[in-house]
């Protein structure tokens, strides 16, 4: 299984059941209920929606609660059958398991293990699987299917009593009580080479060919025609394809990665020597050569073709290919709640290999599986981290950056741009390999944005964001920025408000702020928000003290339009600021 399962729960009823289910699967996390389940690995607030945005990702899913429950929120989604993931409903008191969705991506297969797990009989309902003990149409991770409207007919003859014999490799099939007769019409045939149509055949293609490209074959438009053309010519199925496979110099280039997604294979990159220079191979074949270190037999033989194939013996691991291209995703983990990070981030996060950060953020971030490499370091480590990261994904690692909130607002974003900009211009070399790093930043809550939710809306207008540490900056600047923003009237939240090597900085700049705000203005102070022993207080520009700060609070300063009311009936009290201005 490629992608962990979800086990997703509603209540702490079900979290001993669930952690017996997340033990079976490495990488696989709780997903509990927020406010439910206070011990669960992932949070979220709406079963329908949260089992929608896991189907639609392809990850398995395990749910403990009533099959009907799952049935009814993911009908809206269900359309093909050959690319469902895995859903199981599982008993809370583990005491029944049943496969749902995924016939032919191995649902029956997880039903069968958490079954045993659990010491229960898996609920299976599908022919082929009762007859066969297995689905025929479901073979293993490495191997396709020609056609799926043919298997089917073809598992619907055995079941009529046909039998069938086997040509090629296929020992996922040994013990499978198949009916078999050395002379049967019916064959199941494991080939690379392309299905004929033939009626009377099951023909799965191990994905074992590696296509090269050169140079010349990259530059053009629709690469993957051009070479869904030339296997074509050359007999072999493009469910064999596995990975494409190109010279060091084209790392980066936007034609390969659109002509990789559109076959569905992975993207492979020949490796540089250790001088740093590419090795350059002179044409595809000779990038076959140097790059394949598998078994395998030359399909085009011809030394200036723009485009090669080579058949291994076995379904291909990518990893054995050449070296892919790195990736660097910079996250924002929001402001600590886990129902709060966005799923782009988690996504980035479950596919990484390394993970950067300062530590309490690191922290944040996990658990981690086995095989992930944590790289925590001391928050004043910044542009040392930055760099880390580009050598890490520049070498073909998949990184990930943490930060806390947006890790573009005073965060890491920024760090990690300035680190490739420095390079580009004081490091060419290095700067050409650290730019054909794919860099994405995956924004976060701030905390900002969580500390005015929570209030209501204050920053419902026009506002702005101040750091007030002169780590970075001269203090004149701050104390010319806060002037004008106060005078501009915006609303201001304030960052790093305080410490205890300037205790004296919130003061100054409340005073500077005095100048321009009445005394009775709204402020907003928010404490860990998001994070346990979160506090939340509302007082105003006269009564605020710098005793009522510190380092983790969130000062949000409100305009002069911003009001504080409660509701009728209610005890709390909203803060917001009108969206008109007088």
């Amino acid at each position: 299984m490629t992608t962990p399962p979800a086990v997703v729960i509603l209540g702490t009823g079900a979290l001993a059941t669930a952690r017996r289910v997340q033990a079976l699967y490495d990488g696989a996390k709780v997903h509990g209920l927020h406010g439910r389940v206070g011990e669960a690995d992932v949070a979220y607030t709406e079963l329908g929606a949260h089992l929608r945005e896991l189907y639609a990702s392809g990850t398995p899913i395990v749910a403990l609660c009533a099959a009907g429950i799952v049935i009814r929120c993911l009908a809206p989604l269900l359309a093909n059958k050959g690319s469902e993931p895995p859903v199981l409903a599982v008993a809370e008191d583990g005491s029944a398991v049943v496969p749902l969705l995924g016939g032919l991506s191995g649902v029956n297969l997880m039903a069968r293990e958490i079954a045993a797990a659990l010491d229960v009989q898996p609920a299976i309902t599908t022919s082929g699987e009762l007859r066969f003990g297995a689905c025929v149409l479901n073979p293993p991770e490495g191997y396709a299917l020609a056609s799926l409207d043919q298997g089917k007919r073809f598992v619907s003859d055995l079941l009529a009593g046909e039998a069938t014999r086997i040509e090629g490799d296929a020992p996922w099939l040994d013990g499978m009580p198949l009916p078999r007769a050395d002379s049967a019409r019916r064959l199941i045939r494991v080939t690379p080479l392309a299905w004929s149509g033939a009626a009377d055949e099951l023909v799965i293609h191990p994905r074992s060919v590696v296509v090269a490209v050169d140079e010349a074959a990259a530059s053009g438009d629709s690469l993957h025609e051009r070479i869904l053309d030339a296997a074509r010519a050359r007999g072999l199925a493009s469910q064999s394809l596995a990975v494409l496979l190109a010279p060091a110099a084209l790392t980066g280039h936007a034609t390969l990665a659109k002509a990789a997604q559109a076959l569905d294979v992975a993207l492979r990159f020949g490796a540089d020597d250790a001088a740093g220079v590419d090795s350059a191979a002179s044409s595809a074949v000779d990038l076959l050569r140097k790059t394949l270190r598998v078994p395998h037999e030359a399909i085009d033989g011809d030394p200036h073709a723009p485009v090669a194939f080579a058949v291994a013996a076995a379904p291909l691991d990518a990893a054995t290919v050449g070296r892919a291209r790195g990736k660097l995703s910079v996250i924002g983990l929001g402001p600590g709640d886990a129902s709060l990070m966005v799923p782009a981030a988690r996504a980035a996060l479950a596919q990484a290999t390394d993970i950067l950060g300062y530590e309490t953020y690191v922290k944040m971030a996990g658990p981690f599986r086995p095989d992930q490499r944590v790289h925590a370091t001391d928050n004043r480590e910044e542009m040392q981290r930055a760099r880390h990261a580009f050598e890490l994904a520049s070498a073909g690692r998949r990184v990930v950056m943490v930060s806390s909130g947006d890790p573009g607002v005073f965060a890491m974003a920024a760090a990690v741009l300035e680190a490739l900009d420095e390079a580009a211009q004081h490091a060419p070399m290095q700067g050409a390999a650290w730019a054909a790093v794919e860099l994405e930043i995956v924004p976060g809550v701030s905390a900002a944005l969580a500390t005015a939710a929570q209030a209501g809306a204050p920053l419902g207008h026009d506002f702005c964001v101040l750091s007030l540490s002169d780590n970075l900056k001269p203090w004149a600047l701050i104390e010319t920025r806060l002037r004008h923003a106060a005078e501009a009237d915006l609303v201001m939240a304030f960052y790093n408000p305080i410490s205890r090597a300037r205790p004296w900085q919130l003061d100054k700049a409340l005073d500077i702020v005095r100048e321009f705000r009445a005394p009775s203005t709204i402020v907003v102070l928010g404490r860990d928000i998001g994070r346990p022993g979160a506090t939340l207080k509302n007082t105003t520009l006269a009564e605020l003290r710098s005793g009522d700060v510190d380092m983790r609070t969130m000062v949000i300063i409100g305009a002069s339009t911003t009001r504080a009311f409660r509701p009728a009936q209610s005890g709390r009290e909203w803060v917001y600021t009108p969206r008109w201005y007088k």
